[in-house]
């Protein structure tokens, strides 16, 4: 007997861009046995504990509905959705009914019709009628099921006083600069307060009042939204059935014709979105119910901040200066591309192969990430490639290639699900990854419990209905330390998978391993003070993690931004071999990616010593694959870094540079260093949305694309490839692939694509782990998790089942090396610095949106103790000093942070939060060490030496000679 699917065939005309229903089956799916009902007459097999409306919405009987929405617990609320049922009294309502075996239903009888027509009655009765020029006109669930129920006429009067009563009426609520909350038509559902507590996790509306006076409400203790606890997901826009809760986009542009299927290019989650437009407008970004990662889910900045693309401060026409301080001037295409050709064919020429580079970046798709390591590798002539991952993630590809034999993440996202434990180290996803958050939350709502390691006290350590069952608040720098600790703890304590080990880990290894956790060195009583917690805590850490069921590790880059990250990450796959939280639902080493692209960037070669798929440039076999396909020879020896291009510009060897979509000058580490390297460039070309701050140091401006006027693929944190669709033409002429194929053919190395399909099935044709992708395949399925070949067709989501890639789990002896850069006399507080809900990563595209009305500047935490010793309040500017630089930002007292450490975020260009960090880096792969620098903090009332140097830079390096048609 074949269990009706979930997803309707209907829901596949959606795969492709364009507008297509989405079926709200009323009530989540289920699992269980088969049960078989008739409803309607029509037989229909479900799991049981389904609902009556689910099972009769999947042969399409849909039952009229208002409270219910299948991405929320059933509430039976509205009463339209009665049916009658053989045998049974009354009228039930049918999404809090579930099926049985045999049970025969009726959703259309004369008697049904009446009672809803009677309920629609009374909604209608107190709610406007001002339909015509309502924003939702068309849109409006209320509206549809008043057609779908008859309704003619209204007995009770439609002069609800609650709504057109001067007295009574509330004012719209248009606080919050993405949507307004007009309580007149609100028909107290309760969807939007039950997605804001079952969707999102925050719990920030309820309903207050009673009767008539029943309305929606932003907390007790907030005025409006805007200074409520909403985090503005739009979740309960989303569900919100009539125009009570409304996108200003939509009031202003009225509802979308037409819609795509694409993308979010924000974090590492990678949403689905459907870009809903009236012609070129796009009037909103609606998340997509069938979307791999988010499932219908979303957070302000994919759902709102989508206003830079479209922003004033965007270039969009090519620019070339001969030096530095020269204004910039508008050019053709073939001017700008032939200006940096020559620039770079001279450079060569005068000092040698290796003397010009590039940079690809985490932003763009992987179509365009690939051509460029291509036109660097075969039009460059060497392997000078490297990408932003370099200083947020490369530890995370070294550390579990050496352990498990893959660069990449073990689980998916639905994979946390089935978690009992979740040790989060280093990561603050309410933050950086809201919507995974929101999952991980509902998983500890559920009974999962959760072990936070971080310096600062994150949300998830105590938050509505959740409470960590330990916070570790390690000190910075001591990671390896703690994972020693814990690792001591389950080999001393017999808490080893002995059968797992055995099985699929190398024995020599394993022992190596075993003996030096278990060295008392390693204890949790000769840690704990360097940590800076209590032996106990970590004893009963340890213990949950390994015995608490299965335990599944995710982290971010309070992991890899320090000078043993690589150290870090091999340390908890130690740790998850050891426990056997490997290879099935609920378990895993999961990277948190910072950016939508990182897993991609890293995917398609973009490090000097790899081909695309991880093949180091030294195998023979691999180069000369990729040379038969590109028709050129290869270099066979790695080439420079990113901190090696800036040590090699400052010392005269390296004096040309392509930079892809990344803001260097702004977010790699000492600022000073970034800077007086960039400045020593004869070359430097960027390609970007904006002039920011490393185009201050250009002589060619290559305007690129938005993601809304891309046509290519993203790869998320859980290796996930989407497909991301152009929804509008793109706005400087030209798509950012075509661009380096140009410059590359004017470098001497023809390159041509038809499309980005085109470069897709070339990645595919030379990349074993990307064999079985293509754009049709990515339409099809929707979305598709390397390794996609013959032996995953269809993908892996969960990686290392029966076996790991390298063969067996290698062990790596985790030796803790206290980082160099610690607190002194002079510097005697830690920095480590983090990541703000409201934006995101440099700020480039989140600074252009009402985003900043939430985070205007970036501040600095100070513990109350240190900033009462130094005169500190709230507000206050103060100067913050490493043995690197100073830099001034404002103060907040906080009990987030311990005592001796202080924290701040780097989205705003002016704070200079890089000017202090150091040249500290992880042994093995370079990433800094962003997460551990000794500061000195001390009042201020001046901006510091460096920023005043920046506003005169800005005066001196953007300036942009006027067309005559401007």
């Amino acid at each position: 007997m074949t269990i009706h699917q979930d997803i309707p065939q209907i829901l596949r005309g959606l795969r492709a861009p364009g507008i297509g229903p989405e079926v709200d089956l009323g009530t989540p799916g289920r699992e269980g046995a088969p049960v078989t009902l008739s409803i309607d007459g029509v037989p229909v097999t479900v799991p049981e504990g389904t609902s009556v409306m689910r099972a009769a919405g999947l042969v399409d009987r849909p039952i009229p509905k208002l409270c219910a929405s299948d991405n929320m617990e059933a509430w039976g609320s509205c009463r339209m959705c009665l049916v009658e049922i053989e045998g049974v009294k009354g009228t039930p309502a049918s999404c809090t009914t579930p099926v049985r075996e045999g049970m025969v239903v009726r959703t259309q009888t004369e008697r049904l019709e009446k009672l809803r027509r009677g309920v629609m009655e009374l909604y209608i009765s107190d709610h406007p009628l001002d339909c015509l020029t309502c924003p939702t006109n068309g849109d409006c669930e209320l509206q549809d099921m008043a057609g779908v129920s008859g309704l003619r006429e209204v007995r009770y009067g439609m002069k609800g006083e609650n709504h057109f009563d001067d007295a009574h009426k509330v004012p719209i609520d248009v606080s919050n600069p993405y949507f307004q909350y007009d309580a007149s038509k609100c028909i107290v559902c309760s969807r939007c307060v039950r997605a804001c507590d079952e969707v999102q996790g925050t719990f920030a509306l309820t309903i207050e009042g009673r009767g008539f006076a029943s309305r929606v409400s932003a907390g007790t203790r907030a005025d409006d939204f805007f200074s409520s606890d909403c985090v503005s997901c739009g979740a309960c826009v989303q569900a919100c059935p009539t125009a009570t809760l409304v996108e200003k986009s939509q009031v202003e542009h009225g509802i979308p014709t037409r819609s795509v299927i694409t993308t979010c290019a924000y974090c590492g989650v990678g949403c689905s979105f459907k870009a809903e437009l009236q012609g070129e407008t796009i009037v909103r970004m609606t998340p997509w119910k069938n979307g791999g990662a988010n499932e219908g889910h979303s957070c302000v900045k994919g759902r709102f901040a989508f206003g830079y693309a479209t922003h004033q401060d965007r270039q969009l026409s090519p620019m070339v200066r001969e030096r530095i301080t020269d204004p910039w001037r508008k050019v053709s295409w073939e001017e700008a591309i032939d200006f940096a050709a020559a620039r770079f064919k001279a450079i060569q020429e005068k000092h040698g192969r290796d003397s010009i580079g590039g940079i690809t970046s985490s932003r763009c798709t992987n179509e365009e990430v690939y051509v460029v390591q291509k036109m660097i590798r075969a039009a460059f002539g060497n392997n000078n490639v490297d990408t932003c991952a370099r200083v947020c993630h490369s530890p995370t590809g070294y550390g579990l290639k050496m352990t498990f034999g893959t660069s990449a993440g073990t689980q998916d996202f639905k994979s946390v699900d089935k978690s009992d434990v979740i040790l989060l180290i280093g990561a603050n996803p309410t933050d950086a990854h809201p919507v995974f958050a929101s999952r991980m939350k509902q998983r500890l709502r559920d009974g999962a419990r959760i072990i936070v390691a971080d310096p600062r006290r994150i949300d998830l350590v105590r938050s509505p209905h959740i409470q960590a069952a330990h916070h570790i608040q390690l000190r910075p720098g001591t990671n390896v330390a703690l994972m020693n600790a814990l690792a001591h703890v389950v080999v001393t304590e017999g808490l080893v998978q002995e059968d797992f080990v055995a099985e699929r880990c190398e024995a020599e290894d394993f022992a190596r391993w075993r003996a030096f956790v278990a060295e008392e060195r390693n204890s949790p009583e000769a840690l704990a003070e360097t940590i800076g917690t209590t032996p106990e805590t970590l004893r009963e850490a340890a213990r949950l993690y390994a015995t608490g069921g299965n335990a599944a590790i995710y982290y971010g880059l309070g992991v890899t931004e320090h000078s043993q990250g690589s150290t870090m990450v091999m340390a908890m796959a130690n740790l998850a071999m050891a426990t056997g939280n490997i290879g099935h639902d609920g378990v895993g080493v999961n990277p948190l990616r910072g950016q939508n692209n990182v897993q991609g960037s890293c995917d398609m070669g973009s490090f000097p010593h790899e081909f695309p798929g991880y093949r180091h440039v030294a195998d023979d076999v691999t180069r000369h694959l990729f040379e038969e396909d590109w028709g050129v020879t290869l270099l066979g020896e790695p080439g420079l870094r990113i901190p090696n291009m800036f040590d090699a510009a400052i010392d005269g060897s390296y004096r040309g540079m392509f930079v892809q979509g990344e803001d260097i000058a702004q977010s790699d580490p000492n600022t000073g260093h970034v800077q007086a390297a960039l400045s020593a460039l004869d070359c430097l070309v960027v390609q970007d949305l904006f002039l920011n701050e490393t185009a201050a140091y250009a002589h060619v401006f290559l305007p690129g694309t938005s993601f809304l006027e891309k046509d290519g693929t993203f790869t998320n944190a859980e290796r996930r490839i989407n497909r991301v669709r152009p929804v509008m033409e793109e706005k400087q002429g030209m798509s950012e692939h075509e661009v380096v194929c140009r410059l590359s053919t004017a470098m001497g190395y023809p390159m041509h694509y038809e499309s980005a399909a085109e470069i897709m099935d070339e990645i595919a044709r030379l990349t074993p782990s990307f064999a079985g992708v293509s754009f049709d395949r990515l339409d099809e399925a929707g979305s598709l998790q390397w390794p996609v070949n013959a032996d995953y067709p269809d993908g892996a989501p969960i990686m290392h089942i029966g076996g790991f890639v390298r063969g067996k789990g290698r062990f790596m002896v985790t030796e803790y090396v206290p980082t160099t850069e610690r607190s002194t006399r002079y510097y005697p507080l830690i920095l480590t610095t983090g990541r703000i809900l409201s934006q995101y990563n440099v700020g480039a595209q989140t600074r252009r949106t009402e985003n900043s009305q939430w985070h205007p500047e970036d501040i600095i935490e100070i513990h109350p103790h240190d900033a009462e010793e130094r005169g500190i309040e709230t507000g206050d500017l103060v100067s913050v000093g490493s043995r690197i630089g100073t830099t001034t930002l404002r103060a907040r007292v906080s009990d987030r942070v311990p005592q001796g450490v202080v924290h701040t975020t780097f989205h705003h260009p002016g704070s200079g939060a890089n000017v202090i960090t150091t040249e500290n880096s992880d042994w093995a792969t370079n990433c800094p060490e962003y997460k551990v620098t000794a500061v000195q903090i001390t009042r201020s009332n001046q901006p510091s030496e460096w920023q005043e140097e920046r506003e005169e830079l800005g005066r001196t390096n953007y300036r942009v000679n006027l067309t005559a048609a401007e």
